[in-house]
């Protein structure tokens, strides 16, 4: 998406609505993701005497991290709950989002979430692009992928 593209308001237009459902899709699918990965550790648990369930501290972030950087870090530069709402993350200087850009940015948005609370998505409703804080900090926006919804 070209730069001059980013500054169409049509590309914002249902944008925040769009990335509520889609966090929501997500975080559904990183929590059944979770489900096979429980059930490995509680087995390995078994076998190491007990060992190996301080895994589960680790298992939601680390399939969450994981999910992030396939996702909004691969080829379609968003998430299957991006996609499904028709939206994707794009960055300012018109580059690509890699894996760790994406990770960070959901590391940021927990981190900004941890301190603001829903108060986080009231910096949207003043930012010409809709951007939320840990947009502002990556130089990244959600705009519109496609028609739909």
């Amino acid at each position: 998406m070209h730069a001059q593209s980013l500054d169409a308001p049509r590309a914002y237009s249902g944008v925040r609505t769009r990335r509520m459902l889609s966090f929501v899709f997500d975080y559904t699918m990183v929590l059944l993701l979770s489900v096979p990965a429980a059930i490995i550790i509680f087995v390995l648990g078994i076998l190491s005497l007990g060992l190996a369930w301080g895994l589960y501290a680790f298992l939601l972030p680390l399939i969450a991290i994981l999910y992030l950087a396939f996702t909004m870090g691969g080829e379609k530069q968003a998430t299957p709950g991006m996609r499904m709402a028709g939206i994707r993350v794009a960055r300012l200087d018109g580059g690509r989002v890699d894996p760790p850009l994406a990770v960070l940015h959901g590391v940021l948005f927990w981190a900004a979430n941890a301190v603001l609370t829903p108060f986080i998505l009231l910096i949207g409703l003043f930012t010409p692009r809709k951007q939320l804080l840990h947009d502002l900090l990556l130089g990244t926006v959600i705009v519109r992928d496609r028609e739909g919804l």
